[in-house]
């Protein structure tokens, strides 16, 4: 199994897309990319931790490239806002990739130059950062949205970006 780690806003939601696409094999919310160690929730949302919330993705690379992955990570958010992401405003929400070797870091590199020019009309404000260290999230943060499906921030944030992410990506989704 290869590992990816990417930001992008919070992590309720790009957990559940990522845990739809076929090859990815599990997928953990956590902190990445800050000072503080073992954080809490708490302290990642209001103090100055510099952790982002964050996925770790294992993924099987004979079923998903990470070069796949980064175009499902560009599809679940808006890599031009810096530090926020719809409603949610911190740099614990900032879009973030997290690279583990040089050939992920080219990768990402290559995949934002592309997307930058193509793909939107702002400029792209994801940072291309050496991974670090993860720290998994607290157990309720894990499978949040399958866990909390009428829970508001689910029903009316979430799950209308996963219809769209779902009916963009239905050709790549698992079929369990």
């Amino acid at each position: 199994m290869s590992i990816a780690i990417f930001a992008a806003g919070c992590f309720w939601g790009i957990e559940k897309k990522f845990d739809l696409t076929k090859g990815v094999t599990k997928v953990e919310v956590g902190y990445t990319g800050g000072e503080t160690k073992n954080p809490t929730y708490e302290q990642v949302c209001y103090e100055e931790t510099g952790h982002a919330e964050a996925v770790r993705i294992n993924f099987d690379e004979n079923i998903i490239t990470y070069k796949e992955l980064l175009n499902v990570f560009w599809s679940c958010h808006n890599p031009t806002t810096l530090n926020r992401q719809g409603p949610d405003i911190g740099k614990q929400y900032r879009s973030a990739i997290f690279y583990l070797n040089d050939k992920q870091r080219l990768e990402a590199e290559k995949s934002k130059k592309i997307m930058n020019e193509t793909m939107f009309d702002k400029n792209i404000v994801t940072e291309i950062t050496k991974f670090d260290e993860f720290y998994l999230a607290e157990d309720y943060h894990q499978n949040y949205y399958n866990d909390n499906t009428n829970q508001g921030y689910c029903r009316y944030v979430i799950g209308p970006k996963l219809e769209k992410f779902e009916k963009v990506f239905k050709d790549k989704l698992k079929n369990d």
